[in-house]
């Protein structure tokens, strides 16, 4: 894939995101909302920062899967139950999301969310990615 990151002047700064990518490839890859559920489908982490990296862990394991790489991933919707929560670990989020999938950011959105399917979930994180 050739992934073309748009980060236009006009716009406030982009951290931790990219405000367009235009990818070019020849497969799509659309990922289902993964939590921090383990392999025998219970939560695992008491805190925000333990279930976002096993809930982004589940999403490269899919993409992976699939033939992907993190610089693949054209967009990703990310679902909190608390966006206050969110924000006051966006720092430590930040440092999990590039220790496991690197800067090239995807096109990404934040949404807080009454409750997620499991109930002890957190967040929640789909997307997309474009293959070459």
């Amino acid at each position: 894939m050739t992934a073309e990151r748009i980060d236009p002047p006009d716009l406030s700064p982009a951290t931790g995101f990219s405000h367009a990518v235009v990818a070019t490839g020849s497969r799509l890859v659309f990922l289902a909302g993964q939590t921090a559920l383990d392999t025998d489908g219970k939560v695992t982490g008491a805190t925000l920062p333990e279930q976002f990296e096993k809930a982004l862990t589940n999403l490269l394991t899919a993409l992976r899967a699939a033939g992907g790489t993190p610089s693949d991933l054209a967009r990703v919707t990310v679902y909190a139950t608390d966006v206050a929560a969110y924000r006051a670990h966006a720092a430590e989020l930040g440092g999990i999301w590039r220790q496991l999938a690197g800067r090239d950011y995807p096109a990404m959105a934040v949404v807080e969310v009454v409750r997620l399917w499991d109930e002890e979930a957190m967040v929640e994180l789909d997307g997309f990615a474009v293959l070459p």
